[in-house]
């Protein structure tokens, strides 16, 4: 029933930008925790930022002080802004989400998109 899909990929150059989008549907809980995750060929799945409907967020690693998490509740949508992209960025970016009263109970995300790829380019 939940639904989130992921958009605003592309290749950009060392330096430059992306904004992602994680729309949001079929949502029905009081709560959301959003998360947005990363993983490049042959490596782990990373997280990268996180936001709670209570306006908790988190920044994980090399994406503190470059990404920027929000979130718009009139269209149910997540964002990641990306600046001064760097190649180790290189990636499928996954958004997450669940209640936040099911992250308490579970540590862990309920739902997840089918991601975007971003690439930067030297």
């Amino acid at each position: 029933q939940e639904q989130l899909m992921e958009s605003g990929g592309g290749t950009v150059e060392s330096g430059g930008s992306l904004n992602l989008s994680c729309a949001v549907s079929g949502w029905t809980e009081s709560t959301y925790c959003m998360g947005w995750y990363r993983q490049a060929p042959g490596h782990e799945l990373q997280g990268v930022a996180h936001l709670t409907s209570m306006g908790a967020i988190t920044y994980e690693g090399s994406a503190k002080g470059r990404f920027t998490v929000s979130h718009d509740n009139e269209v149910m949508t997540t964002y990641l802004q990306m600046k001064n992209l760097r190649p180790e960025d290189t990636g499928m970016y996954f958004c997450a989400a669940a209640s936040c009263e099911f992250m308490v109970k579970e540590r862990r995300y309920m739902h997840w998109g089918k991601g975007t790829q971003v690439t930067v380019t030297f």
